[in-house]
């Protein structure tokens, strides 16, 4: 960093300062004299070092901040460390990373087979799954199971369900970014231990937060994506099928789509 960069950092701070204690910038005392750093030789790659020091004004300046977070995604920890389904779970069950710690009654992590064909994603448990701390088990869960035997998948024997979030948000509302983004972690983990043949999207929340785009699902149900080279197909959540049976026709379409290229991968 320049002289004339650590100057303009410390009138910034010192007038932040000012303006929380309640003076002026003109009171000021002491102004420090800096230097400039020394810069590292790429050349040699050799370390640098900062052999300038700040001369200590007469009143310190008082800043504080948010600690740097140095502690590895679940994501990454999984594949450093070789984390299995059990363990990544009671990760998952200790989580209070959001605010939706506070109101659940049970996690909801998820179920169903090691290995699966298929990995099956929806936004987030709802009032019977945050009573029973299992996935997709009140009245969407029964229409989710029928689909999915539709197509000779079932959770016993060749799936996996789980949520982009693992608590229930409360009314059964939206999870907000930030706890999309908080939890987010566990379902990368949980994508890198399963892999599973094929991913299907249940809703707009979940192939969004996946795919890290904008999607509009009236118009793009039935689309294949890839993630990380696993074929991923995002169709409508069974919520809005019972909300609007008109929709079924379409979501027909898309699983038998999405079986034909399974049918293809195995």
């Amino acid at each position: 960093m320049t002289a004339d960069e650590k100057q303009k950092l410390f009138n910034l701070l010192k007038t932040a300062d000012a303006w929380n204690l309640g003076y002026t910038r003109d009171e000021f005392a002491v102004t420090p004299q800096f230097s400039d750093d020394e810069v590292i030789n790429t050349a040699t790659a050799e370390p640098f070092s900062v052999s300038s020091e700040l001369t200590k004004p007469a009143e310190s300046v008082s800043v504080s901040s948010e600690p740097i977070n140095t502690q590895e995604s679940p994501a990454e920890e999984s594949v450093k460390s070789g984390m299995t389904m059990e363990q990544l779970k009671t990760k998952i069950e200790r989580c209070t990373r959001c605010s939706l710690a506070r109101t659940r009654n049970n996690v909801v992590p998820g179920m169903g087979v090691e290995h699966p064909d298929v990995l099956v994603i929806g936004e987030g448990p709802g009032e019977d799954e945050d009573i029973q701390g299992l996935p997709f088990v009140g009245k969407a869960g029964v229409l989710l199971d029928k689909m999915l035997d539709a197509i000779q998948l079932n959770r016993q024997t060749n799936c996996y369900i789980a949520n982009i979030v693992k608590c229930r948000p409360p009314q059964n509302r939206n999870p907000f970014p930030d706890e999309q983004s908080a939890c987010f972690g566990f379902l990368q983990s949980q994508i890198h231990i399963l892999k599973p043949k094929m991913i299907l999207c249940m809703g707009k929340i979940a192939i969004e937060k996946l795919m890290d785009q904008r999607v509009t699902i009236m118009t793009e149900h039935g689309t294949f994506y890839d993630y990380h080279g696993i074929p991923v197909m995002v169709t409508y959540h069974p919520s809005a099928l019972l909300r609007e049976p008109e929709l079924k026709r379409g979501a027909w379409n898309d699983l038998k789509a999405f079986k034909a290229k399974l049918d293809t991968l195995k």
